[in-house]
């Protein structure tokens, strides 16, 4: 596997995705201070081979993976064994792609039917009744 394919359009080469394995955290019994199993993966947005839609979508979506710089930052320590937690990353990582790219369907505007228009004045009225009776009593 020479590319990390996103979708059908999209892949990216596994060279511009930096992997660095270190300690993971929690309990990991006699082999917690000997193995370096979590996966620490670093993608840099701007350097990449991406489509610049894909780019300027990725830099402009909310998450607290992508650093200020454009820089994924992702840790997989699901697993324990270094393969399983780099495969595990390299596929948050074309989730992560895939949710910033998606495209949403465009909203089409609609009116509300005659229906809901009398039921929303009738529940208006009444609800205007109910604060006209809380009134104080007249002389």
């Amino acid at each position: 596997m020479e590319r990390l394919r996103v979708n059908a359009q999209v892949s990216i080469p596994l060279d511009e995705i930096e992997i660095s394995f270190v300690r993971s955290q929690g309990a990991g019994g006699q082999n917690v201070n000997k193995l370096a199993t979590a996966a620490h993966l670093r993608f840099d947005i701007a350097a990449s081979s991406l489509p610049e839609t894909c780019k300027t979508r990725l830099l402009d979506y909310r998450d607290r993976r992508i650093s200020a710089e454009g820089i994924i930052v992702i840790k997989a320590q699901r697993f324990r064994t270094q393969e399983k937690n780099r495969e595990d990353a390299l596929a948050r990582l074309r989730e992560l792609i895939l949710a910033a790219t998606a495209q949403s369907k465009p909203r089409k505007a609609t009116r509300p039917t005659l229906g809901s228009q009398k039921k929303r004045l009738e529940n208006k009225s009444k609800h205007g009744q109910l604060k006209k009776l809380r009134g104080g009593i007249g002389d």
